[in-house]
């Protein structure tokens, strides 16, 4: 928990020292009441002192302006570095001071996410901002409901998944639409295939997703080096063209999309000390509270600052436990997996064991929200890394020295000949 750790309290006979005790930095704060159970006032700010001097100074005559000079007993704050580690501070401190409104003061609302139904007895792929613990594959955040929208589009189209929402009763004589006239849909609404041959293909979409793509093109470049062999140029070729199309749609995949359940990464950011960097490290899509990494004080460290790195991010990995928002346990997928020895095409309980969610934080979908809206800020302050599989502790170190240097300085125009 970030706590506010700094205070003061107001007198409005001594203003005057009160607001030049404040620094004038970015920060959050909270205005509490004189009144016993009076509602505080919360806010962050570029500078605090700018900003306790507009809610507290005498007022002016007429104004219709916000002020609390005398209602206010004392104001707590914590200094920032970043926007970032405003936002999470915020965010904590609106959830202790205002839990029933919380998500209405931040504006705070699930970030959209692409998501195949693997409780459904013929799954599809939609998008969606409700993230359940009903044993299906969640992928995201993505910065809006039309990213993930246009995302979805384009990976529907590599694969004969149904798009419909109605209820699949298997008639012959239902007329179908306009996909399965296009051969775009295996049609299992009108029994235009098999219960296996649909599982097969939600098995390959499913995998598809869950591995960023990589499964689909690795196994459509394998089938062409094969049909490249056999001198099937034709087939060959059309295998090449598909491969174009999946890396195409792939790469309107943004980075911090991920499955939500496995969303490991690191966040680095400046910090409101000198010469420190705060490491806010991200586990199975929640954000942990930061480490700092103080350079000054290297110097007296018997370990080198990778060790430190790694032993903070290692103990938080412990700290977070064996992958909460698993599905299932190892002993589920072996007993599964025992259930049909013989079987080549995954079941809809291999699926759901191997890549379902059967349990959600409650605070999972609000941190996915606080994630998109610091990675898709444009301009976007400090850096992101992912552990794929490990972590990238060279890359880190070099971000290190790329945060605590100094702001590059606006170049001098040169003067007219």
């Amino acid at each position: 928990m970030l706590d506010l750790d700094c205070g003061s309290d107001f007198d409005p006979n001594r203003d005057e020292d009160f607001f030049a005790a404040l620094p004038s930095r970015p920060a959050v704060f909270l205005i509490e009441m004189q009144a016993p159970g009076a509602q505080p006032y919360l806010s962050r700010t570029v500078d605090l002192r700018r900003a306790a001097e507009r809610l507290l100074h005498r007022p002016e005559a007429l104004s219709k302006r916000l002020n609390l000079r005398d209602v206010a007993a004392r104001i707590r704050f914590r200094l920032t570095g970043s926007r970032f580690e405003q936002s999470l501070v915020l965010y904590q401190q609106a959830r202790i001071h205002f839990p029933r409104r919380y998500r209405d003061f931040l504006r705070l609302r699930p970030p959209a996410v692409v998501k195949i139904n693997l409780r459904n007895a013929y799954p599809r792929c939609y998008v969606t901002r409700r993230i359940s613990p009903d044993e299906g594959l969640y992928v995201g955040p993505f910065a809006s409901r039309r990213a993930a929208e246009f995302f979805a589009d384009g990976f529907r189209d590599l694969f004969k998944v149904r798009r419909c929402q109605i209820k699949i009763r298997r008639d012959p004589k239902f007329p179908g639409c306009i996909y399965s006239e296009m051969k775009m849909c295996l049609a299992p609404c009108f029994a235009g295939c098999s219960d296996a041959e649909y599982a097969a293909e939600v098995g390959r979409a499913t995998e598809a997703l869950a591995t960023l793509g990589a499964s689909l093109e690795t196994s459509l470049e394998q089938e062409r080096e094969a049909t490249s062999e056999l001198l099937d140029f034709e087939r060959a070729a059309s295998l090449h063209k598909k491969l174009e199309k999946v890396s195409d749609v792939m790469n309107c995949f943004p980075d911090l999309a991920r499955r939500v359940d496995q969303l490991d990464a690191v966040i680095l950011q400046r910090t409101a000390e000198e010469n420190t960097v705060a490491f806010f490290a991200v586990h199975h899509g929640i954000i942990a509270d930061p480490f700092l990494v103080r350079f000054d004080e290297l110097s007296s460290q018997p370990r080198s600052v990778e060790a430190i790195i790694r032993s903070h991010l290692e103990a938080n990995s412990s700290a977070a436990g064996a992958e909460p928002a698993r599905s299932f346990e190892a002993s589920d997928l072996q007993t599964a997996q025992s259930a049909t020895p013989n079987a080549t095409i995954p079941s809809a309980t291999d699926l759901k064991v191997q890549f379902g969610i059967r349990f959600v934080p409650e605070e999972l979908p609000e941190h996915l929200s606080l994630l998109a809206r610091w990675f898709y800020a444009k301009p976007r302050e400090g850096e992101i890394f992912f552990r794929d599989p490990t972590w990238p502790y060279r890359r880190l170190l070099r971000a290190c020295a790329r945060i605590l240097a100094p702001p590059a300085a606006p170049p001098r125009p040169t003067p007219s000949s």
